[in-house]
C-alpha cells in the first residue's frame, strides 16, 4: 500500500530494477503490475509467471514464501506483505 506518488515511483523502480532481475532468469514467464484504489491509497499487487519452481527459487531463493522487496522500494510503501502465495495454473486464455 502507498500513495498515488508512490505508485508511481514503484512502477518506474520496477521497470528499471524488477523486471531486469526478472528477464535473466532461466523459466520466467512473464509479470504484471497491478493497482487499485483503497482506503485513501493504493494498493499494488506484482504477479509472476514461472516455468517450474526451481526457477521462482532462482529469484527468491530457498525461502519460496518471502516476499523480494528491494529496499528503495520497500520505503515507497506505508505496509507491504512480507509473504507471498505460489498457485498453479489450472484454466488460462490469454487475449
Amino acid at each position: 500500500r502507498t500513495t498515488r506518488e508512490g505508485a508511481a515511483k514503484y512502477a518506474e523502480h520496477f521497470r528499471r530494477v524488477v523486471m531486469p532481475e526478472l528477464t535473466a532468469i532461466a523459466g520466467y514467464r512473464g509479470a504484471r503490475l497491478l493497482e487499485r484504489e483503497l482506503n485513501g491509497g493504493i494498493e499494488i499487487v506484482v504477479v509472476t509467471r514461472w516455468q517450474t519452481i526451481d526457477a521462482i527459487r532462482a529469484f527468491a531463493g530457498e525461502e519460496l514464501d518471502r516476499a523480494v522487496v528491494h529496499d528503495e522500494a520497500a520505503a515507497l510503501f506505508s505496509d507491504y506483505d512480507r509473504k507471498v502465495r505460489h498457485f498453479g495454473i489450472v484454466v488460462s486464455e490469454d487475449m
